[in-house]
């Protein structure tokens, strides 16, 4: 791929970001200024952003640190909540990326945002390893440098100020409609609401962890029965086989 063709596609890759990108500003600053509000000095926020660069796990972490969780019980945490990431792997076109280097850093950088980036765009357009690359980086840059000025400028913000966790339920809730708009399977956010609704009944003090692993097995149950995916599935003008489950 010449020069010419490698700008086109980092101006593509850019362009798919930006939308997104637009969300993860906020919530690079409201992580910032969470770390300095619970004690860290402000550089620890560029540390968690480029070691862990796990949007999610990031603000677990800081949570689970201040508390005293132990490392076994962190090390599970960690696996459960990105857990997700294995099954990203196996459709991400990282195979277009031909450096051992890129492809190393593109599998680091795979998070929810840049998946979501790849799948919500039309089914059968090809990408390239730029364009790839140019995603992963630029989400990752939009999340680490508002996440360094949260936290510089998180030392003036009085500490009665609370809530800034909240951002990453806001991200997510975007994301999930976007990915719902590319594959509007209705039956995907009631069977997940109602294991939530369930675990939070049940074991409220362990519900998303019960939720995820609920969820999860329904999906591996789902992917190795096409007869059951197709009667779960509910899309406009396919509800009959969803209404004939019900009864």
């Amino acid at each position: 791929m010449n020069s010419v063709d490698t700008r086109a596609e980092i101006k593509k890759g850019l362009a798919d970001t930006w939308a997104v990108g637009l969300g993860l500003i906020p919530l690079g600053l409201a992580f910032g200024l969470l770390m300095v509000q619970t004690g860290f000095a402000w550089w620890w926020a560029p540390i968690f952003s480029f070691v862990i660069y796990a949007g999610s796990m990031e603000f677990l972490a800081v949570a689970m640190i201040t508390s005293g969780v132990s490392a076994t019980a962190a090390a599970v945490t960690g696996f459960m909540v990105n857990f997700r990431h294995i099954f990203y792997g196996l459709t991400f076109p990282r195979d277009t990326i031909r450096s051992v280097l890129g492809r190393a850093y593109s599998t680091y950088a795979l998070t929810d945002e840049s998946y979501a980036i790849v799948s919500a765009l039309p089914r059968g357009e090809k990408f390239s390893g730029p364009r790839v690359l140019t995603i992963q980086i630029f989400c990752q840059a939009l999340w680490v440098l508002p996440g360094i000025v949260g936290a510089v400028a998180g030392q003036a913000v009085p500490d009665s100020v609370q809530g800034m966790e909240f951002a990453l339920v806001a991200l997510f809730v975007v994301l999930a409609f976007d990915s719902f708009k590319n594959n509007p399977d209705y039956s995907l956010p009631v069977i997940s609401g109602i294991i939530a609704l369930i675990c939070a009944l049940l074991v409220p003090g362990q519900m998303l962890m019960v939720a995820l692993v609920a969820y999860f097995l329904v999906l591996i149950a789902r992917f190795f029965s096409p007869r059951l995916d197709a009667a779960l599935t509910w899309k406009r003008g396919a509800s009959e086989s969803f209404a004939q489950v019900v009864d």
